[in-house]
């Protein structure tokens, strides 16, 4: 309920932005996590075939962020927004209604175009229309994703109980929804002449080693993030013998977050730096992996229900406390972006930040595959190892940047 009210304190527009994103990320879960499968199994196309795909996809998604932020300064925010919400319908039906390698290549470049469009447009907007609350806007963006990426699985694998192609043509159908309902409601706002060139307003963001040095300190956020994906559920399933226990670790987190996002970051802004918080979740999202680290190797697979229920347990307390310094930092950080440079390039902020971090965090998840790889061998602790110097690193780089006063200093809250 608490959710509920803060969200119908905000004005209209960002009520639907955060029903927007809990539509994306459903639509986007139920279909996504179970692409591979289909090109596999259901087409025959070999594992190099099948990386292709998925890498044209993620490509196209993380490279052209630059360019849905700079289309969001230069353009509006609303425009892209939507274009980003049909092209994503188009590239999601196409998945649906091809089989061939060109069809899927191209439904690829364009539900990876698409989510590199609205995603920097979406957060500009956010940020421009929050005005003084962007943390809270954003702690609610936060609540309304993580329902979105657990609502989406449990869809999609009820629908692959009919065909892939139901669920791809679901998802369409969510983001045709979308579409219409952002152009139908969301407010159009004059959007002023832009100053010099696009490439010059990459140089301007790029000349800001403060803005790209707090980007990389990012890696360690969401390389630990995309953990709730690979290494978490993969501890929760060895540790119980159950493919279904991966779901739970999803469960509980969603169930967290509903309860308590909205309360901490509430409570943490009035207490405090920005910096601070953003430091103390980075660190709590690395000590998160230290209770797995503990147990790794055992396993309560074939000892009843009971022992499978308690070798559960040191899992679910890593993705709790993972949780929770996400809800921590990540409204902070997306409050932080804007403030590095001018208001009419926040689009630009925010799609560099995600090109340089999502780099970088690709990197970094390489790095815990091969631990996960290497630990198969007589160290599995070493995957919980990785992330925890992960969020210690970001957590230090983070607290460094603030001494040097090279951050946004601006107080979280000011006394009455």
């Amino acid at each position: 309920m608490k959710t509920w009210s803060e969200m119908r304190a905000f004005p209209l527009a960002i009520r639907l932005l955060l029903v927007n994103q809990l539509g994306v990320n459903i639509g986007f879960y139920l279909l996504i996590p179970y692409l591979a499968t289909h090109l596999g199994e259901d087409l025959g196309m070999s594992a190099a075939v099948v990386g292709i795909v998925l890498g044209v996809r993620n490509l196209s998604q993380q490279g052209l962020f630059i360019l849905g932020g700079s289309a969001a300064d230069r353009l509006g925010a609303r425009g892209v927004i939507i274009a980003g919400c049909a092209l994503r319908t188009v590239g999601f039906a196409l998945f649906a209604l091809g089989d061939g390698l060109p069809v899927l290549l191209a439904a690829s470049v364009l539900s990876g175009l698409a989510g590199a469009l609205f995603n920097p447009a979406v957060r500009a907007y956010l940020a421009a229309e929050a005005g003084d609350r962007k943390a809270e806007a954003f702690a609610l963006f936060n609540v309304f994703a993580t329902t979105g990426a657990l609502v989406g699985p449990l869809i999609g694998s009820a629908l692959l109980l009919v065909d892939f192609r139901v669920s791809a043509l679901t998802a369409a159908a969510i983001f045709a929804l979308l579409t219409a309902a952002q152009a139908a409601v969301l407010p159009a706002r004059e959007v002023p002449a832009a100053q010099g060139s696009v490439l010059g307003d990459w140089r301007e963001v790029l000349a800001n080693r403060a803005f790209l040095a707090f980007s990389l300190a990012m890696v360690g956020m969401f390389t630990m993030e995309n953990q709730l994906y690979l290494l978490l559920p993969d501890g929760a399933r060895r540790a119980t013998g159950w493919d279904g226990a991966a779901g739970i670790v999803f469960l509980v987190g969603t169930l967290a977050n509903l309860a308590f996002q909205m309360r901490i970051t509430r409570s943490l802004k009035e207490r405090g730096t920005r910096a601070r918080w953003v430091a103390v979740g980075l660190a709590l999202m690395g000590v998160a992996f230290v209770p797995p680290m503990a147990v790794s190797g055992m396993s309560g697979a074939g000892g009843g229900a009971g022992r499978a229920a308690l070798a559960l347990v040191p899992v679910l307390a890593g993705a709790l406390l993972l949780y929770v310094g996400v809800m921590i930092a990540q409204p902070f950080v997306m409050e932080l972006i804007p403030e590095f440079g001018r208001a009419d390039l926040t689009g630009t902020y925010f799609g560099i930040f995600y090109v340089v971090s999502g780099i970088a965090a690709a990197v970094g998840n390489t790095v815990v595959g091969w631990a996960m790889d290497a630990g198969a061998h007589g160290a599995p602790w070493l995957p919980w190892a990785c992330c925890l110097v992960f969020g210690l690193a970001s957590a230090a780089g983070v607290g460094w940047l603030h001494r040097l006063r090279a951050l946004p200093v601006r107080a979280v809250a000011v006394a009455a």
